[in-house]
């Protein structure tokens, strides 16, 4: 039985966990309705725009998990004909009490070209993730959604934003904010911060364009 100063701090806990998931489910689907918003403006404009951003890259992660994890992801994205493209990623993440955990997800997207500078990405994938603990091993397949925009500020930084729902052993949405600095025309690094409510994620990596 907890003491009543327990009882005040894990209701107070509680309590702030309870009004961040709810911020977090506004701010969710604030951003969804200003992508909805967006896709169609692009559907307006994409016959007449072309984009400077590219979509044929591979890139190398970092990952660090507020959770107690960390590791890394390799992952990449090709485009095809007519604004669709191709995407996948690999991320392997080390838990301090000896638990490791393996997700692999690939699919494929489409581009709105909303003018020359900014796109509307949204991808569908196939997820599929692994977890090793001490005491057994379990693993689960699903889908994942995602939608957002991507935004070359000048020729060297690009920012971009997406609201991301994944299908694995239940619901779960979270937004992603990401920045790159291109140090060639070829390559950027670049920093991303992934708010899922519960558990926040840093990653800082690298990017390859090879067209």
């Amino acid at each position: 039985m907890r003491a009543p100063l327990e009882n005040q701090q894990f209701l107070a806990r509680k309590i702030g966990q309870r009004m961040k998931d709810e911020f977090m489910k506004k701010f969710l689907l604030l951003i969804a309705a200003l992508s909805i918003h967006a896709t169609a403006a692009a559907q307006s404009n994409q016959q007449t725009e072309t984009s400077s951003l590219r979509y044929s890259y591979a890139e190398f992660r970092f990952v660090d998990v507020d959770a107690g994890g960390d590791g890394f992801s390799f992952g990449g994205s090709y485009e095809l004909d007519e604004n669709w493209i191709l995407v996948g990623a690999l991320t392997a993440l080390d838990y301090s009490n000896n638990v490791d955990f393996t997700l692999f997800d690939i699919g494929g997207g489409y581009v709105w070209n909303y003018s020359n500078n900014v796109d509307l990405v949204s991808t569908l994938r196939f997820v599929r993730a692994e977890v090793d603990t001490p005491g057994g091993n379990a693993d689960d397949s699903g889908f994942a959604f995602s939608v957002g925009p991507r935004v070359l500020l000048t020729p060297e930084f690009e920012v971009r934003g997406s609201v991301n729902h994944i299908n694995l052993d239940g619901n779960d949405s979270y937004l992603q904010l990401a920045g790159d600095y291109f140090f060639t025309d070829q390559a950027s690094v670049g920093v991303s911060l992934d708010f899922a409510g519960d558990t926040d994620s840093f990653t800082v990596g690298f990017r390859w364009f090879f067209r």
